[in-house]
């Protein structure tokens, strides 16, 4: 069966890319702003350095999910961020 790819739009560079290639950040009803995992209102981010660094200066998180961002989750997406250039450093 051919499956066509979801596109999803980065909350600060606008690129349409894959969702599963974009981190997912979610305002749940009941838990408040959380990651990856539940419904509500989404906003998606690419995983590089320089996009985290503009949402959070611009605040495009904050606008797109019409409420505030926690510094827990903010903390959450830089220690991914981090990791991922761990993991890239090590295959070099």
């Amino acid at each position: 069966m051919n499956q066509r790819p979801v596109l999803r739009c980065c909350v600060t560079c606008r690129q349409l890319l894959d969702r599963q290639q974009l981190w997912r950040v979610i305002r749940d009803h009941q838990e408040g702003v959380v990651l990856d995992a539940g419904m509500g209102r989404s906003a998606y981010l690419c995983p590089n350095e320089v996009c985290l660094e503009e949402a959070l200066r611009r605040k495009r998180l904050q606008k797109a999910l019409r409420c505030q961002v926690p510094n827990s989750v903010v903390e959450v997406l830089q220690k991914r961020l981090n990791h991922s250039f761990d993991s890239a450093a090590e295959a070099k």
